[in-house]
This record gives C-alpha cells, structure tokens and sequence, in this order.
C-alpha cells in the first residue's frame, strides 16, 4: 500500500484481511477502485469480486492483483466483472496507471496475460452469436459498444462521438446492463460477436 500512498492523486481508504471483510469495507467506504487478490480467508478475490460489481448497485471497479499468474484466474476474475488483472509483479510506475485507468473506467490487463486471454476468448474456429439485448441498444449504445469493442477508452469515445466524457460512462454503463456485462472486457467481446468490429 505503501506504492498507492506515494502518489498524490490516490488515497487509500482502508485494507482488509480477508474476502466478506472486503466486501463489507467497499460497501462501507464506496472507494472508485478496489485492489483484490485472489486467496485470501474467508471467500477468496473472485466471490468478494462477484459480490462487490455484480449488484445491480454496483459499489466500484475492482482491479485485481494477485501472485498466480493462472488462466483460471484470470477468467474467474474477469468473469465475475473485474475491470482489470495484474500481477504482483508489476512495477509502481504501471500499477498507480493501472489504478488510475480502471478508476477512469478503462480495463487493464496484465502484459503476461493479455494473448491467453485473447486466444482463449475469440479463438478462429469459435463461431460469433450476437449478445442477447443487442436489439435493445439505441444507436448511440450500438455506437459506444463497437468504440467498445475497438478497445479504446472514455476519453477517446468521448472524443470519436463528440460527446462527455460523464456522457459517455453512462452510456458504457447502459450498455453493460443492457447486455447483462460485468466488464469492458466482456463488451468488447460482444462487440466483436455481433459483427461491430472486425
């Protein structure tokens, strides 16, 4: 903690030892970002994850940083709506901008991790089915949702639609929960299973 606490921008509100404990100090302090491992007593990172993004209040982003560097891991966490994976091997300088992007509503990736995951999430031979929802999109959500997809962020869909950046997290948000998504992750994918992007 002692990284976050150096930069002047980041402020650190509290620390917990185990998953509930996790959960309950993210619904207590409402923080923009949590930084999650994976084991930890109690129920481990992907449950307090799954708990603390996947309501529909949604108390804040969790980027998760964790020792395993493990496919199921990455997949766990990203499945239960993590916005971001790395590892603790990270250096400082990338993970205060890892922390800073996901607090931005931007996702991150670990280096290490970002090919698995892409090959084992759109490999050639998979055969793309169009999210269900994506009928219920309106223009500008079909439009967000393929910037989606092109993996770009707030700021520059904002800038490609000529819109806010406010105006634009609120469209991402309409979007995840209109397609029933936990992450940008997912909705790139989406995006990418609904022809949106090639």
């Amino acid at each position: 903690m002692m990284i976050l606490d150096s930069a002047p921008d980041i402020t650190v509100v509290g620390e917990a030892g185990d998953g509930l404990a996790a959960v309950a100090m993210a619904r207590q302090t409402a923080p923009d970002v949590v930084l999650m491992d994976i084991r930890m007593p109690g129920i481990d990172g992907i449950e307090a994850t799954r708990r603390i993004v996947g309501t529909p209040d949604r108390v804040c982003e969790v980027l998760v940083l964790t020792t395993f560097d493990l496919d199921e891991y990455v997949d766990s966490a990203l499945a239960a709506g993590a916005a971001g994976f790395l590892l603790k091997s990270v250096d400082a300088p990338s993970l205060l901008a890892a922390v800073r992007a996901v607090a931005r509503g931007d996702g991150v990736l670990a280096p290490e991790v970002t090919r698995r995951v892409i090959a084992r999430l759109a490999p050639p031979a998979r055969r793309p089915q169009p999210p269900a929802g994506i009928g219920d999109l309106t223009p500008r959500e079909t439009d967000v949702l393929t910037c989606l997809g092109r993996g770009m962020s707030n700021a520059e869909i904002a800038a490609a639609l000529v819109i806010t950046e406010a105006t634009t997290k609120t469209h991402v948000s309409r979007v995840l929960t209109k397609l029933g998504l936990r992450s940008r992750v997912q909705a790139a994918i989406a995006a990418q299973d609904a022809g949106l992007v090639g």
